[in-house]
Parts: structure tokens; C-alpha cells; sequence
């Protein structure tokens, strides 16, 4: 984190990037003598309420980061930005985007839990958007325009007001990653009624301990359940918007997603916390256990990152790649799109054991065999072919059936794209 002490005695030239967190009321004119260099400012958790028109001459930024700040709107001055790629106003009081606030290069728009109620029909020019985080608005309607943003391959919208999911979005080539839920969508787009054989779990009957790690939606502590001699891991959802949706919708897709030997074996459900947080007991994973791959950056966009020397063998990815499959199909067989199916999303162990994680993005469709669920399978299947890719890409031995799948699960026609259990039959 950078002062704005620094920033006005000249300390910071040449810097790249710029994180300046000050109770700022007022963006700092100094931030111009920054120019030639700088690519990346974030001014996360300030007061700003408005940016300058001539916020352009910042020529070589990539990124803009604004989160928790007091903006009503996106300021058309960052769509004056020629090298801007990636504009975030989360957690704003945001209820306009205008058409001139977006810049021509735009690659990721994130605009989590703001005040939308409808979006310009000029998102649909921005030809290279991959990304858009729209969880958390008032949105009642998707501008039919982004059908023309082909490279468009994740999309967040959930927790908003759309009554019904458009067909064009069930068409797009590329998408891969999508969450939808907190909609008031149909009936059979939602949680369904919880599993009687979810167990309810007493609060004095568990005793937290240490925290073994926190994100947006939640705090997750090791600890000890009276009906089991080995520890257990409770998850303590925040109610809080994330990036994703509701933890809440989080939580429903856990409960409905049933036993899998490729996830997180859930104990039961805690409804009587002190504080009425909601809360979830599951199997305490060992901490040897780890992710396959590190989160998308801003550089890759919508791409996992792996480290570079990593390499697997043939065995392995098969192992894998069959595992992620088998526990795909048994997510669409309840009705469940995970929506996040991501390699950073996998935890394994060094027997080639793995468990899919992480239920933030997760949505419910109807189990009709109608086209929409055929789709919105398919979108998902396209998220395992991007997985199986990257798999293979650090394969120590190539496999044609495998290369057949993996272009089969990512051809542009959605519909073309086999589902889950075709996918399963061919990896056996």
C-alpha cells in the first residue's frame, strides 16, 4: 500500500502500480505525474465519489480497481482510458453505466453489489469482453446487444431481478462459467425444498477452534463435534454479497449436492448459532491437500494460472479428468450447474486423489431434459473441456482420445457439446 504522502513529494516515479487507500475524497492530481508508467490503480476503500474527465491521460493504464468507494456512476472519464482492459466499481452505490464510461479495450467489467437497474445496449461493442461481474445489482433484463460479444466466457448475475435467463446467453460460443442464482426465475431454476436427510447439528454441540482460512463468502474454522472423535471443519457463511452471489444460495447448493467421492463430505447443518449465522459442518480436509492450479490474474483474465515448470502424466490427467467428469455428472443428474468449475477449484492429494470445492457460483436448473437444461449443461462441459486443455497442455504424453474429447467438450456449437455422462463413457 502506497501514501498519499509519497505520491506528493514525487517518491513514487516510474511505478507500474499505484494501491493508495487514504479516505480519499478527491482523486489526487499527482496520480497524472504518473502517467508514462503507470498501468494498474487501485483506489480500493476510499470516499471518491467522481474521477476526472481527462482521466485519459493516463495512457498506459490497464487496470482500474474503485471498489468501496461512494460513486453513484461509472465516470465517463475511464472510458476516455485507449489502454484501460479492466474497470471493478464493486460495492459502490452505483445506478448508471453510461455508454461513454466504457472504454474500447474493456476485457473484464465488475460491477458487484451496486444499484443497476439496466445496463447500455453499447456493452455489446466491446468486442474483447471476457468477463462480467454483474452479482448483487437490480437488474431486470440482460441488453440483448451482448449476444454480439462473442469472447465473452464467464458471466456473474446472480442475486439480481431477472424474471427469465434469454435465449441468446444459452447460445454464447464461449461461455463457460455462469451463475444465475437469487434470480426470480421459474420454479425449477431454484434451490429445491432442503433434503430431509440433511442433519441438524446443535451448536453446543461443536466447539470452534483454530480459523483454517476465510474468503468472501465465509470463515472456516476447525472443530470438534460431539458425535465424531475426529475433527471437523465448520463453515460460517457472512451473508454478505461476494462476487459469485449470495452465500445463502451457496450453502442450498451444498446441502442438494449430495455424496460424491469427488466432494467435501457434509456432516449436517447449524440453525441455532449465537449470532444466527448460518453454518455448515463437513469433513476437515488434511492440510497436505492442494489446489491444482492458482486463480485467474489480471493478466490471464479468465484463465487459471499454473506454475510454470508443472507437469503431469498421462495417468494423471486421465485420473483427473475422469474424477471432474464423474462429479459433473452427478451435479447435473441433481439438477445442479457448479459454475466454477475452475482447476484452483480442485483439491488433490499426492495420490492423484482430488474433491471439487468452492459452491459460490452455483445455480439450480429444471431436471425437464428441455433444451435450456440441455444448454446450460453444456456451457458447464465447456468449462471441463477449458480444464481438460490445460491438463493435457502439461501432459508428459499425448493422447489422441483425449485431444478428441477435450475439442469436442469445446467446439463453439453449445449444443454439439456432449453432456457429462457421454463425456465419462468416453474417459473409461
Amino acid at each position: 500500500m502506497h501514501t498519499l504522502t509519497d505520491l506528493k513529494m514525487g517518491r513514487l516515479a516510474g511505478i507500474t502500480r499505484l494501491n493508495l487507500s487514504d479516505e480519499l475524497e478527491q482523486f489526487p492530481r499527482e496520480i497524472f505525474d504518473l502517467a508514462d508508467s503507470l498501468e494498474i490503480l487501485d483506489l480500493t476503500g476510499n470516499r471518491l465519489s467522481a474521477l476526472p474527465d481527462d482521466l485519459g491521460r493516463l495512457h498506459r493504464l490497464k487496470v482500474l480497481f474503485c471498489s468501496n468507494n461512494l460513486f453513484t456512476h461509472v465516470p465517463e472519464g475511464v472510458g476516455q482510458c485507449p489502454a484501460l482492459e479492466v474497470v471493478g466499481f464493486k460495492s459502490n452505490q452505483i445506478g448508471q453505466l453510461s455508454p461513454n464510461a466504457l472504454p474500447r479495450r474493456l476485457r473484464a467489467l465488475i460491477l458487484t453489489d451496486n444499484c443497476l437497474t439496466e445496463l447500455p445496449e453499447a456493452l455489446g461493442d466491446c468486442a474483447d469482453l471476457q468477463k462480467i461481474m454483474l452479482a448483487g445489482n437490480r437488474l431486470q433484463s440482460l441488453p440483448a446487444s451482448l449476444a454480439r460479444c462473442q469472447k465473452l466466457e464467464l458471466m456473474r448475475i446472480a442475486a439480481n431481478q431477472l424474471p427469465a435467463l434469454p435465449e441468446w446467453l444459452l447460445k454464447m460460443p464461449r461461455l463457460a462459467w455462469l451463475a444465475y442464482a437469487g434470480n426470480p426465475l421459474p420454479a425449477p431454476f431454484c434451490a429445491p425444498e432442503e433434503p430431509g436427510d440433511c442433519p441438524r447439528i446443535d451448536w453446543q454441540h461443536v466447539r470452534l477452534a483454530q480459523v483454517l482460512g476465510q474468503g468472501a463468502s465465509g470463515v472456516i474454522h476447525q472443530a470438534r463435534w460431539r458425535e465424531q472423535d475426529e475433527p471437523v471443519a465448520v463453515k460460517l457463511y457472512k451473508g454478505q454479497m461476494t462476487s459469485d452471489g449470495s452465500p445463502l444460495n451457496e450453502m442450498a447448493a451444498c446441502i442438494a449436492a449430495g455424496d460424491h467421492p469427488q466432494l467435501v463430505r457434509l456432516a449436517g447443518r447449524i440453525d441455532n448459532h449465537p449470532e444466527q449465522l448460518p453454518a455448515l459442518v463437513m469433513q476437515l480436509i488434511d492440510p497436505s491437500w492442494f489446489n491444482l492450479a492458482g486463480p485467474p490474474s489480471l493478466a490471464s483474465c479468465t484463465r487459471d494460472t499454473y506454475r510454470e515448470a508443472q507437469r503431469l502424466s498421462l495417468s494423471s490427467v486421465t485420473r483427473l479428468a475422469t474424477a471432474v467428469a464423474s462429479v459433473g455428472a452427478h451435479l447435473h443428474g441433481h439438477g445442479i450447474a457448479h459454475g466454477d468449475l475452475y482447476a484452483h477449484n480442485i483439491l488433490c492429494d499426492e495420490h492423484g486423489d482430488c474433491l471439487l470445492g468452492d459452491f459460490g457460483a452455483a445455480s439450480f436448473y429444471p431436471q425437464d431434459g428441455s433444451a435450456t437444461a440441455a444448454a446450460l449443461q453444456r456451457i458447464e462441459v465447456l468449462a471441463f473441456g477449458v480444464l481438460l486443455g490445460e491438463l493435457l497442455s502439461r501432459c508428459e504424453t499425448q493422447c489422441e482420445a483425449l485431444q478428441a474429447l477435450q475439442r469436442d467438450c469445446v467446439q463453439p456449437e453449445v449444443q454439439l457439446r456432449p453432456g457429462f455422462a457421454e463425456v465419462c463413457q468416453r474417459l473409461s
